[in-house]
């Protein structure tokens, strides 16, 4: 028997015990985490929410099979931050209904969530370019010609039925019920309103697609408002891939049986942990950069040195830094790049490796 056909549905109930001690161990690495983000400047804080937003985005669709161009979703959040990230590739409208979906969620978290709002992620996740081949409703519940929502998974012929959710015709009182919920007073941690949230949205699947999706924005929205910031210094949808059949399995453990989800509740609190935790190797990373170009804010760069420092502070490059890789990256002559990189040497930022010839590798000195 599936949660949803129970008599006693939506009484959701959990062991109080057994989840107070991670909530409070989540609790205190947010707190933790945002006290040290705060005392960090306005440019690191905004560098380290463009990383965190654009990994967001990306794996929140990485989830669902999707990939997604990372540089045309870090200019499309670039763009709506207001940042100057230099050059910026176009975005094709998929890309920017996603990162809209997400930053209406985090940075509007204390807006009522209504139908309306939750219709318009809906389109903004499935543009007509993107569904018009499909036979799906986009902006409103899944229909009757819909057929049964089912999660499956094995080869034709040979399907393995995970979950089934509500019919059709159970979506209108489902999804009041939900956002009555959601919109009202609530005596429960918001952390915790998080976890329930992510697991009722997506056990009711009110959409054709993009529900797993839309169930994390409704999640990271709750989490944004537990810290009473907009600002994402953590990603849970990162975690929630790298976790991705855990996930699974305890989702179709959870939506069977009886409406006692301590077992979610527990896997989602120890995911949060891990998500902050995760994220102290990223901040370290625009924080080095930062301090790299304060260390250097005397002194004067072209655009081509600024790419590729900024490539190299990024841990965004591939083996070894030579002359060829920079005259391609930057779109650039030998002869050009040669100049760029013995300025480079000459003032110590780059340090030459040992050997020669045309293998010649640098790397970027510390600071």
């Amino acid at each position: 028997m599936y949660i949803h056909e129970r008599t006693d549905w939506p009484n959701f109930t959990w062991d109080q015990k057994k989840v107070a001690d991670l909530l409070v161990e989540a609790r205190y690495l947010q707190g933790r985490l945002l006290g040290r983000m705060e005392a960090l400047g306005f440019q690191v804080q905004e560098e380290a929410a463009l990383r965190i937003l654009t990994q967001d985005v990306v794996k929140t669709s990485e989830i669902e099979g999707e990939k997604l161009n990372i540089e045309q979703v870090r200019s499309s959040i670039a763009k709506r931050m207001g940042m100057d990230i230099g050059a910026t590739l176009p975005t094709d409208r998929h890309v920017e209904g996603v990162v809209e979906m997400m930053l209406d969620a985090t940075r509007h978290y204390d807006a009522l969530l209504t139908q309306d709002r939750l219709f318009r992620w809906h389109t903004l996740l499935f543009p007509a370019d993107k569904s018009s081949f499909r036979r799906m409703v986009v902006g409103g519940w899944r229909t009757e010609a819909s057929g049964p929502m089912q999660v499956v998974s094995g080869p034709y012929g040979r399907e393995k039925v995970h979950y089934e959710a509500p019919a059709y015709d159970r979506l209108e009182k489902e999804m009041s019920c939900f956002i009555d919920w959601f919109n009202g007073v609530t005596e429960i941690d918001l952390v915790i309103k998080s976890a329930l949230a992510h697991f009722w949205f997506v056990t009711i699947h009110p959409f054709d697609d993009g529900n797993g999706r839309i169930a994390r924005a409704i999640a990271d929205m709750t989490l944004a408002h537990s810290e009473k910031s907009p600002q994402r210094f953590y990603s849970m949808s990162a975690q929630i891939q790298r976790e991705r059949n855990d996930y699974y399995d305890v989702l179709e453990r959870c939506q069977k049986g009886s409406l006692d989800i301590t077992v979610w509740m527990e896997w989602y609190l120890t995911c949060l942990k891990h998500a902050i935790v995760a994220s102290q190797e990223l901040l370290q990373v625009v924080l080095m950069k930062a301090q790299f170009w304060a260390a250097h804010t005397a002194e004067s760069f072209n655009e081509r040195q600024r790419l590729i420092i900024n490539r190299l502070l990024d841990n965004n490059f591939e083996g070894k830094l030579n002359s060829s890789k920079w005259s391609k990256l930057t779109k650039c002559s030998q002869d050009t790049a040669l100049r760029d990189i013995n300025d480079l040497l000459e003032r110590g930022v780059l340090v030459k490796e040992e050997g020669g010839g045309r293998s010649t590798s640098y790397w970027l000195r510390a600071v």
